[in-house]
């Protein structure tokens, strides 16, 4: 049956298209785009440096990132006065404009963040502006792509979270913070973290310190308690600036879906801290899940050329390469590196080869290709387990048409990880095609199967972390260009 619709008289259809005419004249005739290039401070041109324009009424803001030559374009964006900074690993340049000059073209020098200039315009002010109003259930809105790819996006925010224990915070604690916080750990352990939260936050209203406010933090998280958790995240984060104390902020955000927000803390934080792995590896993450993934890519590069030996960026490299609609040009070299410098890891072969088959896809070169199966095969044989070979070895020889091979790899693939429902999909086109019409009947059955359960364990994960709800104007991504 066709829908019906409450019919709306000529008069009140002439009356809302003309206001709506008399709405779009003025949203053009107060918009303009905000064009310019970014600097070095010997005048050279600099790519792939974030830009961010902050109107100065809403705090809204609209982002791209500069092209090769240095160059960027803010389109739409509407005419009041704003703060435009551009920034990138412990560079940052900062100018204000007023609404008439915005359309001027906008040159912008970076400078390291502590650099103050005499004239007073360059400063180091572009603190993130939001505030979380509350929490709920999880929606689609923050996310991106299949849902395949969010599942994946919300896998490494939860990973990047669990790095906040792999870095301590200064020894500053006051003898009763440290007892707080030995008491918070042991009692946590016992599932009692309810005694030592009620102690924290009697001692947060004698004498708030960013110590309190951190493992008040820490026992609303085991509380189940996000929205006063991420309050006092921020509030550490203020009292005592600190690689430790942004990163906690930040991760916080992110692990419940405030993903334009956590962009902005990560992004100061690695402008502050540029040598910080996580802090790297995090921000690519937030970048992942906004579906920005050359951005994305590059943060993780950054984080394995700063600790080469690591595995997490490397795992969150390949997961961005797999997503990724192209082929991500920084991961392919750091991919080669990473197999030379853990030759026996089965996942560091497998996710070279994936690197190094992504750019042309079927149509490889057969070089490449051969290359790509020797590191799969040899993955293989170091790690029988390593179900994605086996996976990606199918692959291949569905694609030179030896479907007995694709069959047999599938198998694998499914005996090594029984969980795999693209394997039992694949695995059910291969028996089509050879005439097994059971046998493709009973995968796409276990493939359907599979899919379901997934889907309700994911859903089930989504309801536990609850997602964070924003007063305007925090709660609208920045606009980006293509």
């Amino acid at each position: 049956m066709r829908p019906r619709f409450n019919p709306i008289h000529g008069a009140s259809k002439a009356a809302l298209l003309l206001a709506f005419l008399a709405l779009t004249v003025s949203a053009q005739e107060t918009s303009v785009s905000v064009r310019g290039e970014v600097k070095d401070a010997a005048g050279k041109p600099i790519a792939h440096v974030l830009v961010t324009l902050r109107e100065s009424a809403s705090r809204s803001t609209v982002q791209t990132t500069t092209d090769a030559a240095g160059a960027f374009v803010l389109p739409a964006v509407p005419l009041h006065d704003a703060e435009i900074t551009a920034s990138r690993e412990g560079l940052i340049a900062v100018t204000k404009r007023s609404a008439s000059t915005l359309s001027d073209p906008v040159e912008l020098v970076l400078h390291p963040s502590s650099y103050a200039a005499s004239e007073g315009e360059m400063q180091f002010s572009d603190d993130p502006h939001f505030t979380v109003a509350g929490v709920t259930d999880w929606t689609a809105v923050g996310g991106h792509g299949s849902d395949a790819t969010l599942r994946t996006s919300e896998s490494m925010a939860s990973t990047s979270a669990g790095m906040r224990s792999s870095t301590g915070h200064a020894d500053t604690s006051t003898a009763e913070e440290l007892q707080l916080e030995r008491e918070l750990h042991d009692e946590a352990s016992h599932g009692h973290a309810d005694l030592v939260q009620a102690k924290l936050h009697t001692a947060l209203q004698a004498h708030p310190t960013a110590t309190l406010y951190r493992l008040a933090a820490e026992a609303d998280e085991i509380e189940n308690e996000p929205l006063a958790a991420v309050h006092e995240f921020e509030q550490a984060a203020k009292l005592a600036p600190s690689e430790p104390n942004e990163f906690e902020w930040g991760s916080e955000l992110l692990l419940h879906r405030a993903i334009w927000q956590a962009e902005a803390v990560l992004q100061q934080g690695v402008a502050l801290y540029p040598a910080s792995i996580r802090m790297q590896t995090a921000l690519g993450t937030a970048l992942f899940a906004g579906a920005r993934y050359e951005e994305a890519a590059e943060r993780l590069c950054k984080a394995s050329d700063l600790a080469p030996t690591e595995q997490a960026p490397y795992t969150f490299m390949g997961k961005v390469e797999l997503a990724a609609p192209n082929a991500l040009a920084c991961i392919e070299p750091r991919m080669e590196r990473y197999v030379r410098l853990r030759p026996e890891s089965a996942a560091a072969r497998y996710l070279y080869a994936i690197a190094l088959l992504k750019p042309q896809g079927s149509a490889s070169e057969a070089k490449t290709v051969s290359l790509a199966e020797s590191l799969l095969k040899r993955a293989i044989e170091l790690n029988p387990k390593c179900a994605d070979a086996y996976m990606e070895l199918g692959i291949l020889a569905a694609q030179r048409k030896d479907l007995p091979g694709a069959i047999h790899f599938y198998a694998q693939a499914i005996n090594a990880d029984p969980t795999m429902a693209d394997a039992y999909y694949r695995l059910a086109n291969a028996y089509e095609r050879t005439g097994e019409s059971e046998k493709a009947k009973a995968a796409f059955l276990r493939h359907d199967e599979l899919l379901q359960s997934q889907a309700q364990v994911a859903e089930q994960q989504r309801k536990a972390i609850k997602q964070f709800v924003f007063d305007a104007p925090g709660n609208a991504p920045p606009s980006t260009t293509p």
